[in-house]
């Protein structure tokens, strides 16, 4: 539940005084992150004039709360929204509405939705995000020396021999070698540009990270790395992350949590063990449909959705997912949107037949 506001911090910038609220920590709540019906809507426009004539809807109304300490998977297809969601929570999207409470070191919970750009420079210390290309998202022109030490200079933690001994330190956490620090990007494989840009990502000592596919672009036997890896340093840390991903097989081995997303909105939300072995969406069934078993000779009946994910900038009536959806009655599908909710203890769905379906999960051997 979002806590009544109360001013707590100004500054002014030009004519223009910015304010930000903050709210004191809830007694006995752990939760580092809240988001409440976030939104990002972006414009379509057409013209000469650049007239405004829809909007893409990517993120439309998440909502869901992450406790301390605790791993978030979200899933779905290309396009669902997923990586536009942890964007929009970093800010580096100003979301187009709903709240992003966030718990600071010091138990304040503050609106990162509502900050300034002065405001969000000191929480991004705190608030980080690994990138899922570890081609691109690397400067070129950089050494590992620049790349990793560039969050601390900008934020004047450390500078001289005192930045080189940090950066030696953030290199040897990730498992590279710290003679290494004066190469070039180019000079690396995949999997060790993913472990530079998680050490610039560790730099600042962040409590919240968001992981936007960050073992995608590798080759299996370097993502099964990465994996421990970031198992690793969430367990010695005490870090929470949020794991982006569109494999269900990766999120399960990490993920204590797993959200699944279709066309900007989350359609279901349990323990990982809970979800994958007994989903509540059709949607879900089917993603669970093509992990392949454990056991070679256990046969599974692969669910192929018909068609393509729907345009955001026009969603279906009703349930988005009902022109796919081979439970679709014709009626209340189309006609009736469905509420995110608690249909099992922690185990929310948004579909309306939820509790009379029998859907197939992970077949264990």
């Amino acid at each position: 539940m979002t806590q009544p506001e109360t001013p707590n911090q100004q500054q002014t910038k030009g004519n223009v005084q910015l304010i930000w609220k903050e709210t004191p920590a809830v007694e006995g709540d752990n939760y580092i992150l809240e988001v409440n019906d976030l939104k990002q809507h972006f414009p379509i426009q057409k013209g000469f004039l650049q007239r405004v004539v829809g909007h893409i809807k990517a993120v439309d109304g998440v909502s869901f709360k992450l406790r301390e300490q605790e791993v978030l998977g979200i899933v779905g297809e290309s396009g669902c929204g997923k990586t536009t969601t942890g964007r929009s929570i970093l800010r580096l999207y100003d979301p187009t509405a709903g709240e992003v409470w966030y718990r600071r070191k010091d138990g304040t919970r503050v609106n990162v939705a509502s900050l300034d750009q002065n405001a969000m420079k000191e929480l991004r210390r705190e608030m980080r995000m690994i990138f899922q290309d570890p081609f691109s998202s690397l400067n070129p022109r950089f050494t590992v020396k620049d790349i990793i030490g560039e969050p601390l200079i900008i934020h004047r933690v450390a500078r001289g021999r005192e930045l080189e001994d940090r950066v030696a330190q953030l290199m040897q956490s990730v498992g590279l070698n710290p003679d290494y620090m004066s190469r070039y990007p180019h000079e690396f494989s995949g999997g060790q540009r993913q472990r530079i840009g998680l050490a610039r990502t560790l730099a600042l000592n962040p409590r919240l990270i968001i992981a936007d596919e960050p073992v995608s672009a590798l080759d299996v036997s370097v993502q099964a790395q990465v994996l421990n890896l970031l198992q690793e340093l969430k367990d010695d840390l005490g870090l929470t992350l949020i794991f982006i991903a569109h494999d269900l097989s990766v999120v399960e081995h990490i993920c204590d949590r797993i959200a699944v997303m279709y066309l900007g909105r989350i359609v279901e939300m349990a323990a990982s063990d809970e979800l994958l072995y007994h989903p509540l969406h059709p949607y879900t069934e089917a993603l669970v449909s093509a992990v392949p078993p454990a056991d070679p000779d256990i046969r599974v009946n692969r669910i192929i959705l018909e068609g393509d994910i729907p345009s955001p900038a026009n969603p279906p009536s009703g349930c988005v997912f009902h022109p796919r959806c081979r439970y679709n009655d014709g009626n209340r599908c189309v006609q009736e949107i469905p509420v995110l909710r608690e249909i099992e203890p922690n185990h929310f769905a948004s579909c309306h037949y939820a509790e009379e379906l029998h859907l197939q999960g992970i077949i264990s051997a």
